[in-house]
C-alpha cells in the first residue's frame, strides 16, 4: 500500500522571472480552490503512480507476474487509483483544509513465493517505491531551472507546482520507510528480522490500517490531552524531512 501523508508545512514558493533561473520573489497568495489544487493533482497523480508501478516492476522482475498480468506495469493513474482513498479522501480533506492530506493508492499483488529470492526481493520489491519517490523530488528540483523557458503567466503555477513535487514525493517517501505494517518500511524489517520473529510481525498486518490510524490520529489527540507531544509523525518524517528538503531546495537553486 502507498499511504500519502502531507505535513501542514509547505516549502518556500517562489517565482521565477523569465531568461533567469536564478531570480526569484516570492509568490503571492491565491485565494481560488482551484489554482492551489491544480498545483496539487498532477504531483499527487505521479507520486503514487510511479510508486506503485516502481513495485509491480520490481516484483515482476524479481520472479513474480502477478501484478504484470493485472496491468500494474504501467504510468496509466487508472490502473492504480482508489477512488476513496486516491481522490474523495484527500479531496475533502484539502477542502476543510485539514493541516495535512491522507490518502493511499491500490495495494499492488504480489505473492512472495514467487520471487526467486524471497527474503532478499521483500526488500527490493518493498524500497522500489519510496526510491522512485525520491527520484521523481530529485526530478522535480532539476525541472526547476527549466521554468524560465516558460512564459510569466505560467512560471508561477509551475514553481508551486514542483515545489509540492519535491514535498510530496519526500513525505511519502519518509513515511513508507516507517516499519510499520503495510507501509514499505515493514516489508524490509520482515526481510531482515529472523523467522522466528518475521512470521507473528507480518500478522500485524491484518490490522495495519488500524494501526496507522492511531498514530496518526489518535496518539496526537491523546497527547493533546495529556499536554504531552505524543505526534509520532513530527519525531520520523517532519525531523528527516527537515534534514532533507533543504538540499532538494539547493539543488533546485531557491534554498
Amino acid at each position: 500500500m502507498a499511504a500519502c501523508l502531507l505535513a501542514a508545512g509547505r516549502l518556500n514558493h517562489a517565482h521565477v522571472s523569465p531568461g533567469s533561473s536564478n531570480r526569484f520573489k516570492p509568490l503571492g497568495s491565491r485565494s481560488s480552490i482551484i489554482y492551489p489544487a491544480s498545483t496539487w493533482i498532477i504531483p499527487i497523480l505521479m507520486a503514487i503512480t510511479f510508486h506503485e508501478a516502481a513495485h509491480a516492476y520490481a516484483a515482476w522482475k524479481l520472479g513474480d507476474d502477478t501484478a504484470f498480468r493485472l496491468g500494474r506495469v504501467t504510468f496509466n493513474p487508472l490502473k492504480h487509483v482508489d477512488p476513496f482513498g486516491t481522490i474523495l479522501l484527500p479531496a475533502l480533506l484539502f477542502l476543510t483544509k485539514a493541516p495535512f492530506l491522507f490518502g493511499w493508492a491500490k495495494p499492488v499483488p504480489v505473492q512472495f513465493r514467487n520471487l526467486r529470492h524471497p527474503r532478499r526481493d521483500i526488500a527490493l520489491v518493498a524500497v522500489a517505491g519510496p526510491l522512485t519517490n525520491m527520484i521523481l523530488a530529485l526530478a522535480s528540483a532539476v525541472l526547476f531551472h527549466l521554468v524560465w523557458l516558460f512564459p510569466d503567466a505560467a512560471a508561477p503555477w509551475l514553481v508551486q507546482t514542483l515545489s509540492q513535487s519535491i514535498l510530496l514525493n519526500l513525505v511519502l517517501a519518509i513515511f513508507n520507510m516507517i516499519p510499520v505494517p503495510p507501509l514499505d518500511g515493514s516489508r524490509i524489517a520482515m526481510s531482515l528480522l529472523p523467522s522466528a520473529l518475521a512470521r507473528p510481525y507480518a500478522k500485524l498486518e491484518r490490522f495495519g490500517f488500524l494501526i496507522l490510524l492511531g498514530i496518526i490520529f489518535v496518539l496526537p489527540m491523546l497527547g493533546g490531552q495529556l499536554g504531552a507531544d505524543l505526534n509520532p509523525f513530527r519525531w520520523l518524517v517532519s525531523i528527516p524531512l527537515a534534514w532533507l528538503a533543504p538540499i532538494f531546495l539547493r539543488i533546485a537553486g531557491v534554498g
